[in-house]
Parts: structure tokens; C-alpha cells; sequence
């Protein structure tokens, strides 16, 4: 499922609203800073990214829910370290752009528009690659892409043994 591409999103209800909410739990729950649509099992082009203050809590008010984004401007490059709660416990660099415009819509539809750079435009671009099916360790060198593959067949042996 989430090699799935997702599609634009043309209701914004009550119904949406919840599904927001929803995945807000999720993400939080599950100690995340970013979580797409398809993730939870909507293939719709949803997305939330709630990074972290200083002090290494997330707050409500700095919630972003993106509906339908579209990148319009994008500069720099810059590793980062991601993860990834469709890919517990592997973490590793990842290309990027450093600094993205997007445009998007808002739980109400209303057009928004934000710039993003560092930590924030890394997670909206990782956000943004579920939508379209991408997972961050499909942007690996051949190298990395089988030690993730290695470490992935060792988990899943020991969770075959529980």
C-alpha cells in the first residue's frame, strides 16, 4: 500500500477534519514529526509534520496539515538523518532540498502557501514522497539500500520468533 500514489483530495468535510485529528494521535502516539495519509491507510494527498521546539516537545500550534501540496520553488541540498514509522528502527542520511515553497490547501481548502528550510522542508519533502509511493530508503545508494535490506530481514526474523 504505500507504493501507492495518492490522489488529490476535493472534499474538505467533517469527515476529513476527523481523519486529521485522527492522525494527529497517531503521529504524536507514535512519537513521529511527520505522517502522510497513506500511512494510516488513506491513499489521499494528506499530510502533517509537527517538528519539535528547543526543548524537544511538540506543540499543537505548530501543526501543519498540508492537503495537496505542490512544491513551487526549491533550493540548496542538505543531508539528513530520517527515519520513518512505516520503517521502525532505520535511520540514515538522505539528500534533500534545504529550502521549499510549497502551495497547499488548508482542512478548509482555503489555497496556503509556506516556505520551509532545514528540519521543516526535509519533512514535508519526506511527507511528500509517500504521497507519491516514494519511501526515504528508495532515495539510497545501492550500498545503503542493502544494509537496510539486511537489517530488515534480521527484524523481521526476530519478530517471527516472538
Amino acid at each position: 500500500m504505500l507504493k501507492t500514489i495518492s490522489q488529490e483530495v476535493d472534499v474538505f468535510d467533517s469527515s476529513l477534519h476527523q481523519l486529521l485529528d485522527d492522525m494527529y494521535e497517531t503521529m504524536i502516539t507514535n512519537n513521529g514529526v511527520g505522517l502522510a495519509g497513506i500511512q494510516v491507510g488513506v491513499s489521499k494527498r494528506i499530510l502533517l509534520v509537527n517538528i519539535p521546539r528547543e526543548d524537544q516537545k511538540q506543540y499543537k500550534e505548530d501543526l501543519f496539515e498540508i492537503i495537496n501540496p505542490r512544491i513551487v520553488e526549491k533550493s540548496g541540498e542538505i543531508y539528513f538523518t530520517e527515519g520513518c514509522l512505516s520503517v521502525p528502527d532505520f535511520y540514515e542520511d538522505v539528500l534533500r532540498f534545504e529550502h521549499i515553497k510549497i502551495v497547499y490547501q488548508d482542512r478548509y481548502g482555503k489555497q496556503q502557501t509556506l516556505e520551509a528550510k532545514g528540519y521543516l522542508a526535509v519533512a514535508i519533502q519526506h511527507e511528500m514522497d509517500h504521497l507519491e509511493g516514494i519511501l526515504f530508503v528508495d532515495r539510497l545508494s545501492i550500498l545503503k539500500r542493502k544494509k537496510f535490506e539486511k537489517e530488515l530481514r534480521r527484524i523481521q526474523k526476530e519478530r517471527q520468533k516472538k
